[in-house]
Parts: structure tokens; C-alpha cells; sequence
């Protein structure tokens, strides 16, 4: 008997070596995905602050006013209806405080979540129903220059990130050598494969065959047809099958490292003259918003641009509203 418990405590040792050093692993392979991926504990971060802004809200702010699935259901539609976006809906489930809400964007599956009064779109949170007097009127004090250097970073799949191009677009192209502008790529990619070979297509354009960079984008933002659009704005494509192959992974890597140092989360983000910005989405809230970044504005300024916001993802029609937008991926 004696032998059989010095046996037995034996194997308890045992195992709980083994799981001691099983967590020592699974801490350190942990740190090294954190290395590598130095991002990941930044989201990781900014999850944590909205969890806790969140359940704050929720302990405060739902006060029993419950409304049913279907009708959050229902408002998320409306909502997104009135963005130009198309969300189909394929289920909707209680979830803790809310109610979380599975579709898709022209293919893109995604899930959301909505207070369980239907009011609010948790995404930190944003109103369902958005009015004029929800949006920012006019930009926050923006640091001036006689030439102004404007970064817009994106995702090239980014539904958000589409809508906010082709708000910018025309902008760049009526200020011109005024500023200094580029369309770049925030760290990070959430959209599969296509979208980072869709990148490297777009960071070699822009680097090595710039004049015809804009008119690319302006008939890849129409349906996201890369090849037909290749062709459309005459890009060489000898050139940019060997920038890709050599050169891509250079001029993403500098995109990449001012969006780590800009502090960007989100595709769409703004920048001008090294500082995030605020802006609508709309041709005049980005100009407004660029102009008042000039020492001295010049007479482009005083031009009228549309008001409507574009609508998210392909095509160049207007969502029909001139609110701002606040989706971002």
C-alpha cells in the first residue's frame, strides 16, 4: 500500500510538470506571435477599452426599453439602406446584452451587434439614426502648410475604404500639384488574398506608373475588376509584373510603417500633415477639410463639390445621403 501512494504521488509530480511546462510553451509561443505581430496587441488593447466604454454603456444606458430581433433587424436595414449599402441578413441572435446580427456585404460575410433597444449600432457606439445634427459640420484645428501633404489610408476591399476614395478622388484631381496627395495602405490586411495581391497592383501603379494611377482607381472602384481595368487606363504590364515580383513589398512596407507611426486603426483614416483627421466623406466635406490645412487656400477652394456621400464599395453612385459615414473595417 505504501509503495502504491509513493507511486500515485509520483504521477501527480508528474503531470504537474507537464503542465507546467506545457504553460511555459504556450506563453512563449504567445510572445513570439506578438512579436511578429506587434498590431495584434493594439487591437488586442483597444478590445479591452471597448469592452469596458461597452458594458458601461449597457449598465447605464439600456433601460428596459427592449425591442424585439426582427425589429433591430429592421433598423439595421433601414440603416444601412440609407448608407448605400446592401446587407443581407441571415440570422439574428440574443447575445449577452445585445443582439448580434450575421449577413453580408455583396459577399462579404461579417457579423454586428446592436443594443437591445435598437438603437445603437455597436461599433462605439453609432447612432441608427443619424442626422445632420449628429455629424461634425466643420473640422477640428488642422495643422496649416503653403503645400499640404494629404495621406488617405485604406484597404483595398475595405467597403468603407472604396466610399472614402471615391469621395477624394475628385479632390485630388481639382487641387492637383496644390498638395501633396497619395492614397496609401493601413497595416493590416482583413480581406483574403485578393486584397493584398489587389495592393501590391495598386502600390506599384501609384510608385512607378503614377499619371495613370487615378484613372485606374476611378474604374477599379466602379466594380473591382482588376484586368479590365489594367487595360482601360493603358498601364504597362510588363512593368508592374516585375515591380510586384522585385519591388511591392518595399512600397507597401513604407505605407505600412507611417500607418504604425500615424497610429491609424481603420480603413478609411485621414491624414494631413502628419496629423488623423476627421472628415465627411463627401467630395465637399474633403475639400473643406484639405482647404482648411492651406496657409493661404487657393481659388480650387471656392468650387463646389458634391455633398453626397459615394456609396460604399463598387460603383460611383451617391448613397443619397450627405451625412457622414462612420463605418470603417
Amino acid at each position: 500500500m505504501e509503495k502504491e501512494s509513493e507511486e500515485n504521488e509520483e504521477e501527480v509530480e508528474e503531470k504537474e510538470t507537464e503542465e507546467k511546462t506545457k504553460e511555459k510553451n504556450n506563453k512563449k509561443d504567445l510572445t513570439e506571435k506578438l512579436r511578429e505581430n506587434p498590431w495584434v496587441v493594439s487591437t488586442v488593447v483597444l478590445g479591452i477599452i471597448c469592452l469596458i466604454l461597452l458594458i458601461t454603456s449597457l449598465n447605464s444606458g439600456i433601460t428596459g426599453n427592449i425591442v424585439s430581433e426582427k425589429q433591430a433587424g429592421e433598423n439595421l436595414l433601414s440603416f444601412a439602406k440609407a448608407q448605400g449599402v446592401n446587407f443581407q441578413i441571415t440570422e439574428i441572435k440574443d447575445n449577452f446584452n445585445l443582439y448580434e446580427v450575421m449577413g453580408s456585404i455583396d459577399g462579404e460575410i461579417l457579423s454586428v451587434y446592436i443594443t437591445k433597444d435598437g438603437k445603437n449600432l455597436v461599433q462605439g457606439l453609432t447612432p441608427l439614426s443619424i442626422t445632420q445634427e449628429n455629424v461634425r459640420q466643420t473640422p477640428q484645428e488642422i495643422k496649416k502648410s503653403d503645400k499640404p501633404v494629404v495621406e488617405l489610408f485604406v484597404m483595398t476591399h475595405c467597403p468603407y475604404g472604396t466610399q472614402a476614395e471615391k469621395g477624394i478622388i475628385p479632390v485630388f484631381e481639382l487641387l492637383g500639384n496644390k498638395i501633396n496627395s497619395d492614397i496609401r495602405f493601413v497595416h493590416y490586411f482583413m480581406h483574403g488574398d485578393v486584397e493584398e495581391q489587389e495592393t501590391n497592383n495598386q502600390v506599384c501603379i501609384r510608385e512607378e506608373q503614377n499619371e495613370k494611377y487615378l484613372s485606374y482607381m476611378r474604374c477599379f472602384l466602379e466594380a473591382g475588376e482588376t484586368e479590365s481595368c489594367l487595360a482601360k487606363s493603358g498601364i504597362n504590364k510588363a512593368k508592374l509584373e516585375k515591380c510586384i515580383s522585385e519591388k511591392a513589398e518595399t512600397y507597401y512596407g513604407v505605407d505600412s510603417g507611417l500607418s504604425n507611426q500615424y497610429g491609424v486603426g481603420g480603413s478609411p483614416t485621414l491624414v494631413i500633415n502628419n496629423q488623423i483627421v476627421d472628415s465627411g466623406r463627401s467630395s465637399a466635406a474633403y475639400l473643406n477639410t484639405i482647404c482648411s490645412a492651406f496657409n493661404k487656400a487657393p481659388e480650387e477652394c471656392s468650387n463646389t463639390m458634391s455633398s453626397e456621400n459615394p456609396s460604399p464599395m463598387w460603383g460611383w453612385s451617391a448613397s443619397g445621403n450627405t451625412a457622414s459615414s462612420g463605418g470603417s473595417c
